[in-house]
């Protein structure tokens, strides 16, 4: 009887080794550290999204088209079908992407011939792309005009596949974000999406 009770013994747990509790801890300690800096990150970011819209809707038109250095306000994209809305700068460097959307440094600008660029990333400004359409208007604003867009086309492609950044002749806008949407870790893919403007540029500011 006692053989056969001891078959359904609970078997203790295996003690745990002080090496053991010291690991579990640090990368208990390291989680905690990585959630606070994501937080962080989302906070600043959410601040200076709205600083900088409320300064762009403020903002009086400048008689001529300012210089723009890296990290400059250049102005707001959003996408109404997608509620998409953030704040683009000038540059798209590492910095530049963790607060807003970055215009691409060779790319064109709103308003001039050729192809607009901007980039951000999956997680943050551009996950709505995932359910964008063709058809859907992408609008862009800047200190001294309104400009709008209709999406035309998506493609992924390679990350080394720069001809999706080639200037143009017309007046042309492209998004681009890391693909897939959900992928963990660097994503092995490119999301672009192409539109063209179908608006008159109007003055941003009412008469």
């Amino acid at each position: 009887m006692r053989n056969s009770l001891s078959l359904f013994a609970r078997e203790a747990p295996p003690e745990r080794t002080p090496m053991f509790r010291v690991i579990s801890n640090i990368l208990f300690a390291f989680g905690i550290l990585a959630l606070a800096y994501a937080g962080f990150l989302f906070a600043d970011a959410h601040v200076y999204q709205a600083v900088q819209i409320q300064k762009l809707e403020q903002a009086s038109p400048l008689a001529q088209p300012p210089h723009l250095a890296d990290g400059d306000v250049l102005g707001e994209i959003s996408l109404p079908r997608l509620q998409l809305e953030a704040v683009v700068v000038q540059g798209d460097s590492a910095d530049d992407l963790k607060r807003a959307v970055g215009n691409l440094s060779n790319s064109a600008l709103p308003g001039e011939h050729g192809n607009v660029a901007l980039a951000a990333h999956r997680d943050t400004f551009f996950r709505p792309l995932r359910d964008i359409r063709v058809g859907d208007e992408i609008k862009f604003k800047t200190r001294e005009h309104n400009f709008g867009y209709v999406v035309e086309s998506m493609e992924v492609v390679a990350p080394s596949d720069i001809s999706v950044l080639q200037p143009s002749t017309g007046h042309d806008l492209t998004l681009l974000t890391c693909y897939p949407f959900h992928y963990i870790g660097p994503a092995p893919k490119r999301f672009v999406v192409f539109a063209r403007e179908i608006k008159p540029r109007n003055s941003s500011q009412p008469n």
